[in-house]
Order: structure tokens, then sequence, then C-alpha cells
């Protein structure tokens, strides 16, 4: 590697400082990545028992000890992946903050609604959605081979935690795991039982179930959902804003998104008030900054830290598109809606 593995500095990440991060402690390599299989209460469940969950940056939303975080420096959000084999679902949950998917391999479709059948859309290489809190969702790789999606949740703690559907509680109940009211899973093929003084995590009731919206494919579709060749073409000249209060998709989730093609890239050095996360979904990206550089690759994920001055630029010729990440000072919450 080259000078950056000596390069230190002290950066401001969000509102809070660490200290002694070296830029390769900044990268997660997709070969690196670090699966876990038990991270959610449908972990047994047939059907969702062979998928894999990536903790990335921030803590995120596992309900399991075995789940391992590659980053943990603060950002104002978090972000995951999970990967799935052909036929593989993630069962119907809810999270009180934004969760954002983009395919980085694979077919997958989106599903939502109490019972996942109020609509669903199918989503492919590059393709982007930002799916509105207050509803249950899930998803499934409809592919032929194993498939990736990678997740942006906002908030430093990710909403605190998933909120299931109540038959998906119920289901992982008959499979021998028990989601306790402190978030901790117990396995019970394991031996595992709540311990004394915690109760099972509550069950959603039908009065607050009732308070649901059942939104329709055109409720989600044109407002949450942008596909990779769209963005691609709107990127020829600078980089498109794809989340965010002005963006392709409006929302003020507590970070943009933007989308940067070789014809959007800059190979200038500036930087932004906030932390913010590269991530390639086409082609092999240069990162270059003072005395350093790398290079990125689709599933590579990279974070930059606040006030950092470097330059993103496609490294090799051919397509070539990356997702960036920006923090900046609007809360984590429900989705925004403008008025």
């Amino acid at each position: 590697m080259g000078p950056e593995n000596s390069f230190r500095r002290k950066f401001r990440c969000g509102t809070r400082e660490r200290t002694n991060y070296t830029m390769d402690d900044r990268i997660v390599r997709y070969g690196e990545l670090v699966p876990c299989k038990t991270a959610f209460i449908d972990a047994h469940t047939p059907g969702s028992d062979q998928k894999e969950n990536f903790t990335i940056i921030g803590g995120g939303v596992s309900e399991s000890p075995d789940q391992h975080v590659h980053i943990a420096i603060p950002h104002g959000f978090n972000i995951g992946a999970a990967g799935q084999p052909p036929k593989c679902r993630n069962s119907l949950h809810d999270h009180n903050t934004a969760e954002v998917f983009f395919v980085l391999s694979g077919r997958w479709r989106f599903f939502w609604g109490r019972w996942g059948n109020a609509g669903e859309v199918v989503l492919e290489q590059g393709d982007i959605i930002n799916i509105p809190t207050g509803i249950f969702r899930g998803f499934e790789n409809i592919g032929t081979e194993y498939g990736m999606i990678m997740a942006i949740l906002g908030g430093d703690d990710a909403g605190g935690g998933v909120h299931w559907a109540p038959q998906v509680v119920e289901d992982a109940a008959d499979h021998g795991l028990i989601l306790g009211e402190n978030g901790k899973l117990y396995d019970q093929k394991k031996g595992q039982n709540l311990p004394d003084g915690i109760g099972p995590m509550p069950i959603m009731q039908n009065e607050e179930l009732a308070k649901r919206p059942e939104l329709t494919t055109m409720d989600v579709v044109p407002n949450h959902v942008a596909r990779y060749w769209d963005m691609f073409a709107l990127s020829d000249r600078k980089p498109v804003n794809v989340i965010g209060k002005n963006g392709l998709l409006r929302d003020k989730p507590g970070f943009e998104v933007n989308f940067i093609t070789r014809g959007s890239s800059n190979e200038n050095q500036e930087s932004q008030q906030f932390s913010s996360v590269l991530m390639p979904v086409r082609g092999h990206w240069r990162i270059s900054w003072e005395n350093g550089s790398t290079v990125l690759a689709p599933g590579d994920t990279m974070s930059i830290p606040a006030d950092f001055k470097h330059s993103i630029v496609p490294a090799v010729t051919g397509e070539a598109a990356l997702y960036q990440i920006v923090g900046n000072n609007d809360p984590a919450g429900h989705t925004w809606k403008a008025q």
C-alpha cells in the first residue's frame, strides 16, 4: 500500500471527534466483508435462513452478538449490506428512520404492506430505492445467482432497531428463536432462554397495525425508486443528487445520496463539511488525497472524514458509476414530505 498507511490526523466525524484512524482503516474491501447468518429473528425460518447480513459502518440493527462491525466511527448514518442466494427473502419489517437500498449484484424484488402484498417492484444492478418509513417491507433475490444489496440506514443508532410484522415473530418462535424486550435474540436450539426479568419483545397489536398505510405501487415507485440508466444519463456533466431535499427522490433522511459517473467526476481535490462514504457500483475508482491514493472496486466501501480534501475519478477506461453518501445537519427520522 502507499503512503496512506502512515497518514494520521484528527478528523471530525459528523458532530463527534475520533483520532488515530488511518485512511486504510476507513476502507472495507468486498472480499473482506464478514457475514453474519444469525443477525435477525428470521434466521431459522425456512426461506430466510440462508441470508447473510453485513454491518460495514456504524452499529447497524443486528439483533445478534455475532455481528461483526467493520468501521465503528459515527457518521450520522449506517452502512450495511445483505447477501442472499436465489429465492431467499428478508422478512417483513420496519425502521424508525430511512432505509435505502441499491443493488450491487443480482435481481431483487422489494415488496411491502401488512402482508407484503400492497405493492412490489423489481430492481437490478445500480437501481436504488428509498423505502418510506411506516410500512413493513421485505426483499427477495429473484435472480439465478448469489446477489447483494447495499443499505443506508438513517441515524447513528439506525433508528433504534427493527420492528417486525407479527407473523414474522410468530414464525420465528416456531423455529426456536425468541426476541427479548432488550432487543437480543435467544436461540432455544442452543439451549438459550429469556433471562429472568426479561420478557419477549411485544408483538405489534391491531390498533397500531391499523395506523400503518398500505401504499400502492403507484405511491412508492415514482417517488422512491430511481433507475441506474436514468441516473447514468443525467450525470453526464455533473453529479446527480439522488436523495435530498431537491433530489430525484425528495427526502431529508439525515444524509444525501449523490450519483457520480465518468462525465461528472472531478480531478480537483475537494472536501465535504460532513463525513461521507464512497461506494462504487460499476468500474474502478481512484480516490486521491495529499500524499496518498487508493483504488476502489464495486462492493468496496470507503469512509471519508469531514473537511478532508480528495478527488474521485475512474481509474481505468470503461463504464464507471459510484454512489456518494454525505451526512448533514438534518435529523434522522420519518420520511420527509415537502409542504
